[in-house]
């Protein structure tokens, strides 16, 4: 059912382009650095900055969203501070890796979310995302350092993590598209 559900999203996500010729422009770079994987991202989306913002803090319903993720939730808030449980399997051809991750997120409305993993698979994980609104698009751009735990994800995962977030920003673009049109 999730690859059912996935393949239903990019063909909403496909029909919104062309119907209005709206490209989501998708660009992810990945470089690594000794042990780290530090990934670059933007993605401009014609929505407006609310509906775009008000997606990426969905957290609790984030499972929906995602096709990576089984489990989201947030499990305490403090004003624009949450922690946010995560759990699921992120797959790349016949490779999967199961993960779980408690992050502490901290939000500055409408502008930039700060994610710092607290505990989970990874070594370390830290990221951080900025918003802004051009016309009528919000354009994110996404900075993330990982350190995978295993010695073989640090060797090889370089394409998996590109993979992974291409495919997370996309899912969380057509979730931004369909709520615009459901507006």
């Amino acid at each position: 059912m999730p690859d059912l559900r996935r393949a239903a999203v990019f063909l909403l996500l496909l029909i919104h382009c062309v119907a209005f010729a709206a490209e989501p422009a998708i660009r992810v770079a990945i470089d690594k650095v000794d042990e780290a994987f530090l990934v670059d991202a933007t993605l401009a989306i014609p929505v407006p900055l609310p509906t775009a913002w008000a997606v990426l803090t969905d957290f609790d319903n984030m499972a929906g969203i995602l096709s990576n993720l089984t489990l989201s939730k947030i499990v305490s808030r403090d004003g624009n501070s949450v922690t946010v449980m995560q759990k699921g399997t992120a797959r790349y051809g016949i490779f999967s890796y199961a993960f779980a991750s408690v992050r502490e997120v901290q939000l500055e409305p409408m502008k930039r979310v700060v994610a710092i993993q607290i505990s989970g698979n990874a070594k370390r994980f830290q990221s951080e995302m900025r918003l802004s609104e051009t016309g009528s698009a919000t354009e994110i751009r996404y900075h993330a350092e990982i350190v995978p735990a295993s010695g073989i994800a640090r060797t090889f995962g370089g394409p998996f993590v590109q993979h992974e977030v291409e495919e997370q920003l996309a899912l969380l673009a057509a979730e931004m598209i369909r709520r615009k049109a459901a507006q």
